[in-house]
């Protein structure tokens, strides 16, 4: 049975934008699981499964729906153990919980700041004030606020991802010598950035961006497909 995925877009529903869904997207194609999206907008996050979550990504996998990025790829992870791995043992499960912490402790707020008026962009009339007035509430500010102090912080923010540009130094992926869930976890953070906006948030010289133009390259080129805002 095919898989489904409820995944974030805005009003183009061939533009799906969310880090997390994007985790499971690559996850689910590194399984080489067939799967099916279910375009999915802000407002109607609610009434999916008959409100089995408040947030995306969320699975139906048969009679399992699960929801949360990692709690889905530890579901695949032990459902499918005859497909490729997803974490390389017990181990791989718990240094993928700590790359997905520095991940959203790290990458995901100076994203969240850079991003945020180009995400309003990108919702229909309905959407975009649910998305204004949660963010501003969140923030404190209006989003031309936060957005507008992207460039004072670009600098550090680069700076905050000198251990992965170091390990990059020793091997080509985070997993080793090959992609596992914890590059899908970075990655997905930044393919975020790359479809909202077209604010370069890396140096093109960065070995970051190397990392990352290789991660657009896997499963027959997946995330490509979307193209980068422009």
């Amino acid at each position: 049975m095919t898989i489904l995925l409820y995944d974030l877009v805005g009003s183009d529903m061939t533009r799906p934008f969310s880090p997390h869904c994007w985790k499971v997207a690559m996850a689910l194609a590194h399984k080489g699981l067939e799967y099916r999206t279910v375009p999915t907008r802000f407002l109607e996050v609610p009434d999916i499964e008959g409100g089995a979550s408040k947030t995306v990504p969320v699975i139906r996998d048969g009679d399992s729906v699960v929801a949360d990025s990692f709690a889905i790829a530890l579901h695949l992870e032990h459902a499918y153990l005859d497909r490729p791995s997803l974490f390389g043992g017990a181990g791989g499960e718990a240094h993928a919980r700590f790359i997905e912490r520095w991940s959203q402790l790290t990458i995901h707020p100076f994203i969240s700041a850079a991003a945020l008026t180009a995400l309003h962009g990108m919702q229909d009339e309905a959407n975009a004030d649910y998305f204004r007035r949660s963010r501003e509430a969140r923030f404190g500010k209006t989003l031309e606020e936060v957005t507008a102090g992207r460039d004072a912080g670009l600098a550090s923010f680069r700076a905050s991802l000198e251990p992965l540009r170091s390990m990059l130094a020793y091997q080509p992926w985070i997993g080793g010598d090959g992609p596992l869930f914890a590059d899908y976890i970075v990655f997905g953070a930044l393919q975020w950035a790359r479809i909202a906006t077209p604010y370069q948030l890396l140096d093109d010289a960065d070995p970051i961006a190397a990392w990352f133009g290789r991660c657009l390259t896997l499963h027959s080129g997946l995330a490509s497909r979307v193209a980068a805002a422009a």
